[in-house]
């Protein structure tokens, strides 16, 4: 779903006490929406800011509200230039 190997998932379940999947009685985890949100916000700051773990940690800690909006800023423009490479190839397909 968020393509990270299952290593990365249960180290950051470790290092940030936000990420708490629910588990079954054979030990399958389940992650809220909230979960999957907190991974792809410290996916996005470590890959693409470059931020240590530490840093990531402590940024979520002071301003989750304005990292939220960061990253919901950046996946929509991601979206919007996804769109727009779609509607290039198609144009130079008609060609």
């Amino acid at each position: 779903m968020v393509g990270l190997p299952m290593s990365t998932l249960r180290y950051w379940e470790s290092f940030f006490p936000t990420i708490n999947p629910q588990r079954n009685d054979r030990g399958t985890r389940f992650y809220t929406p909230r979960d999957v949100e907190t991974i792809r916000m410290v996916d996005y700051m470590v890959k693409d800011k470059g931020m240590k773990l530490e840093a990531v940690r402590e940024e979520l800690k002071r301003n989750r509200d304005g990292v939220v909006k960061r990253f919901e800023t950046v996946q929509r423009l991601k979206n919007v230039r996804a769109q727009l490479q779609e509607m290039l190839d198609s144009l130079h397909k008609l060609r």
